[in-house]
């Protein structure tokens, strides 16, 4: 029997049970609001992992490198949700051809007229969302912006929804909070939509998400799908707004302790960032949680111990309170759990999958673009 005593240090670790509680209890959630799920594959680049939460349905991928990989492994309804590059559509249309229904992103009149012009000269359609900004976040057209009418109307047959996207969700420290920025990403879609189909145009896809939101939406009439993936596997981040708690973190790196230093009061462990990531994504919350919080190799908080510093293979646990660290021989082996799932995942290409300190399964990871 493999255990998590076995494999080389550091490694990926997948807690099976709470994978699976994670995924059933977004999947309720949804099923009582009515509206699919649309699971976004960005955080764990898994087949195994969409297999076991959402096997064949809808995806969203943030590369081209996993339309195609989940193309390859039988999944047909991919939505590439960056805004698209004019030079990566003959890949796009290499999907199309294939026979997946792959769907791009965009926010720009030029972008509208590349697809459209591309369209035209391949003789296919390469359906289209026009990313609206509901937050002021990142990328997006506004909903009452004119600019939206125009690229739907230079999109013509090519044009397929709209989406929007709440990353200002990630800084959320209330329930209120997250609930009202889920509403205003739903009402801001839906407006969009709406806009579209009064100037005539078609609309059949109203698409929001987050993880935040997708678990504080309460009303999501008028939307047709909502769009998670950092659920699978949650992390420090999504605990600090209130999204989950510890207990629900499904992704852990295992390391192993290789020297102390008690004139710093440091334990040296060989997972540096290069296992776990540079993300301080918590260091900005209430509760700043260093490099990451650290367990025992059964998944137990270690009282007070933390990751407080990261070279490239070198991990450095210390404690909040400057109480001294616990005495941990050289060799025992620990979990640290990340601040961002998806940018420790990304430190990886496989995950070994546990229950209790038994690993059942070894899973592939893609990486690259």
């Amino acid at each position: 029997m493999t255990t998590v005593d076995t494999p080389g240090t550091p490694f990926a670790a997948v807690d099976a049970d709470r994978l699976d509680r994670n995924a059933l209890r977004l999947r309720e959630h949804l099923h009582a609001l009515g509206v699919p799920l649309r699971l976004h594959v960005k955080t764990a680049k898994s087949v195994e992992v969409a297999d076991r939460v959402h096997a064949g349905g809808p995806i969203t991928v943030s590369t081209l490198a996993e339309a195609e990989h989940f193309a390859g492994a039988g999944y047909r309804d991919i939505l590439y949700a960056v805004g698209i590059d004019p030079h990566k559509l003959p890949r796009a249309a290499a999907l199309l051809r294939r026979g997946t229904t792959l769907t791009v992103l965009l926010d720009s009149l030029a972008q509208a007229e590349a697809v459209t012009r591309f369209a035209r000269d391949e003789g296919l359609r390469v359906p289209a969302l026009v990313e609206v900004d509901c937050d002021g976040h990142r990328g997006g057209v506004a909903p009452t912006d004119p600019a939206l009418v125009e690229i739907g109307r230079v999109l013509g047959d090519n044009l397929a929804g709209v989406l929007t996207h709440a990353g200002e969700s990630y800084f959320a420290h209330t329930p209120q909070a997250l609930h009202d920025a889920a509403q205003h990403e739903r009402d801001v879609a839906v407006t969009a939509a709406d806009i579209l189909r009064a100037a005539g145009l078609p609309c059949p896809i109203v698409s929001v998400g987050s993880t935040p939101t997708a678990h504080a939406a309460t009303d999501l009439t008028g939307v047709t799908e909502v769009r998670a993936g950092n659920y699978v596997f949650f992390d420090l981040v999504m605990a600090g707004i209130g999204v989950c708690t510890t207990d629900d973190l499904a992704l852990s790196v295992v390391v192993t302790v290789i020297g102390h230093r008690k004139d710093k009061n440091w334990i040296l462990t060989d997972g540096g960032w290069m296992a776990t990531s540079r993300d301080r994504g918590t260091q900005a919350q209430a509760v700043d949680q260093g490099y990451g919080l650290v367990t025992d190799v059964h998944g137990t908080l270690v009282p007070g111990l933390l990751m407080t510093g990261a070279s490239q293979e070198h991990g450095v646990l210390g404690t909040r309170d400057g109480q001294p660290v616990p005495d941990l021989p050289i060799g025992t082996r620990l979990r640290i759990l990340p601040n961002h799932a998806c940018a420790t995942a990304a430190q990886h290409d496989r995950y070994h999958v546990v229950r209790g300190t038994t690993v059942e399964a070894t899973w592939s990871r893609l990486r690259g673009w």
